[in-house]
């Protein structure tokens, strides 16, 4: 299950799987007992915000990506809280409850946007252990690359290993990513999502549809279009010595020894879960294993 980890850890992460094959189905709507709300005033607009755990505890910020939402952390937060940490998450620009933060009229979301609204949540309080899932890993390399003084580390979810024209090495999109323009792969993505082509679970395939009557296409528009010119991450992130852990399912959408190399660049260690693109759904037992003893290694 693991690449570059203890046999110990392995262990455990056996354990978190079969906690994880055990789970039920929830509403992903409702949020965890003694979850706070509130609205953030970020440079982009308001931003929906979620936190869970001591307030004293050291602070681990889960930003969540495309078409996502702080929701998608509903069933690894309880799990970092009860191990201490203040656990916090929320809505990017453009996506859910933050669906009316972003641009001018007229004018993209684009990386420097995302990247000020993230850089303004970590300000607010002490320097976090940071991740960042999917293209929002992208998002939160390039903050800590830029500011490593607000990051205690860093852990890159399902986030999109190469640079440049990146959805070339998609599983799926790959083949023709490069001739499609963004808004036509925007909207097909927001299809497949919404008719769940990808075949998720029902309580999810819920909750994601009823999300996107919030999120805004343009937005996701637009992030394909910043995924056809990612930038490389990598070289600052492992110049400001910033811990870096590198979490990928077996099944996930880009390929592994893309996740490798990846993990290589950045100076940091690899974790393999028993899971597809999104292991805080779906492996969030094995997911905050993996942290927690990330986290305790950089003490």
């Amino acid at each position: 299950m693991t690449i570059g980890s203890e046999d110990d850890l392995d262990a455990r992460l056996r354990v978190a799987a079969a906690r994880d094959a055990d789970m039920q189905p929830i509403d992903w709507s409702v949020l965890p007992a003694g979850v706070e709300r509130d609205e953030f005033a970020a440079p982009s607009g308001a931003l929906s915000r979620i936190a869970l755990g001591p307030v004293d505890g050291e602070r681990v910020v889960l930003m969540p990506g495309m078409t996502g939402s702080k929701e998608d952390f509903v069933r690894v937060m309880p799990l970092l809280a009860a191990s201490g940490f203040r656990v916090e998450s929320f809505d990017m620009a453009g996506q859910y409850e933050s669906c009316a933060a972003g641009p001018a009229p007229g004018a993209h979301y684009t990386m420097a946007l995302f990247e000020d609204d993230l850089r303004a949540v970590l300000a607010a309080g002490a320097p976090a252990h940071l991740l960042g899932y999917s293209f929002a890993g992208t998002v939160a390399a390039a903050v800590a690359g830029t500011h490593p003084e607000l990051v205690r580390s860093l852990t890159l979810l399902s986030t999109t290993p190469v640079a440049g024209q990146a959805l070339r090495a998609f599983k799926v999109l790959g083949p023709i990513s490069g001739v499609l323009p963004p808004p036509a792969l925007g909207r097909l993505f927001v299809w497949v999502l919404r008719h769940n082509l990808h075949r998720a679970p029902l309580d999810r395939a819920v909750f994601v549809t009823t999300r996107f009557d919030k999120t805004r296409v343009d937005s996701v528009v637009d992030i394909f279009g910043l995924m056809k010119h990612t930038p490389d991450v990598a070289p600052a992130v492992r110049a400001g010595g910033i811990p870096a852990l590198v979490v990928a399912g077996r099944h996930d959408v880009w390929p592994l020894d893309a996740h490798r190399a990846f993990a290589e660049r950045l100076g940091g260690r690899l974790v393999i879960l028993d899971a597809g693109h999104s292991p805080c759904e779906t492996a969030p037992h094995q997911l905050a294993e993996a942290m927690t003893d990330f986290f305790a290694a950089g003490r």
